[in-house]
Order: structure tokens, then C-alpha cells, then sequence
């Protein structure tokens, strides 16, 4: 139990010492937080839509705007797929 203890309070110091690009990084990026806001403002599935278009922006950079089509505007998240064979369907919202 104790070491189980010590060991809680060991991270708990490294993640309050951690230098502010460490934590940045774990929370998401503020770009595609913004972003995929933005584009998922109108889903029915908003936070399946979060979730994806957080993925696929940080894989590609970017992220189309606007809330839906507009995606020859950034090639990676648009060819983003999942599945393989006959399953193959766009990742990116």
C-alpha cells in the first residue's frame, strides 16, 4: 500500500513540476480544439465528432472549414479512412 502511495504522489509531482509544453501536449491542442469546435458545432453526434476530428487533426494539421464538406481544403484529414476492404469509411468528420 505504501509503495502504491508513493508512487501516486511521485506523479502527481512530476505533472504539477512538468514544464508548461509537457502539460500543453497532454491536454490537446488549443488549433484543433478551436477547430474542431467549430466543425462539429451542428453534429448530432457532437462528441463522436469531437473525438474523430481531434484525431485527425492532429495526425494531418488541419481541419476543414466550416461545419461539414469543404474537406479538398486539407487532403489529409479527407482520405483519412478506417476499416480495410469493403468496411473502408472516412475517419475525418
Amino acid at each position: 500500500m505504501k509503495l502504491h502511495t508513493t508512487a501516486t504522489l511521485a506523479l502527481l509531482l512530476f505533472l504539477l513540476l512538468a514544464p508548461p509544453s509537457l502539460r500543453v501536449s497532454m491536454a490537446g491542442s488549443e488549433f484543433c480544439d478551436g477547430k474542431c469546435a467549430i466543425r462539429c458545432s451542428k453534429a448530432s453526434r457532437h462528441d463522436d465528432c469531437l473525438k474523430y476530428c481531434g484525431i485527425c487533426c492532429a495526425t494531418c494539421s488541419c481541419v476543414p472549414p466550416g461545419t461539414s464538406g469543404n474537406k479538398d481544403a486539407c487532403p489529409c484529414y479527407r482520405d483519412m479512412t478506417t476499416g480495410h476492404g469493403n468496411r473502408t469509411r472516412p475517419k475525418c468528420p
